[in-house]
């Protein structure tokens, strides 16, 4: 995290499925995406902008845009916005309020995380079974 605080990130059952997946592949590390020049720093911002790059998004995608897709589709679900906002690790504009809210919302952002992750799961089997017609 930028501000060096816990951040804790409920994850979705097809979330924790992928990472089971690439452990074979990333080791036992503390960390899912190491630096490849130093395995104890996790890889940088521009490392997964120059990926995007590599996959054809050049000027079409960001790593930060994600989370505004994220952002947006979670409020059109309804979630609610302080748990949303949670989950992004922003905090209130509102420095009172920042200051004595600590609310984490964890049951609602571990409910929140598997809706997103079925609404994944779901949008990857239209997309699959349209490509297959």
């Amino acid at each position: 995290m930028k501000m060096r605080q816990e951040h804790i990130v409920p994850l979705s059952r097809q979330a924790v499925e992928v990472l089971r997946e690439l452990q074979p592949l990333t080791g036992g590390g503390a960390l899912l995406f190491p630096s490849r020049s130093k395995a104890t720093q996790p890889i940088s911002e521009n490392t997964i902008l120059y990926a995007l790059y590599r996959m054809g998004y050049h000027s079409r995608a960001t790593g930060h845009g994600f989370r505004s897709t994220a952002s947006t589709i979670l409020n059109e679900l309804g979630c609610p916005g302080d748990v949303i906002e949670r989950q992004l690790a922003h905090s209130s504009k509102n420095k009172v309020r920042a200051a004595y809210n600590k609310a984490q919302y964890l049951p609602e952002r571990a409910r929140m995380m598997q809706e997103w992750g079925d609404l994944l799961r779901r949008t990857g089997k239209r997309r699959l079974q349209s490509r297959r017609r």
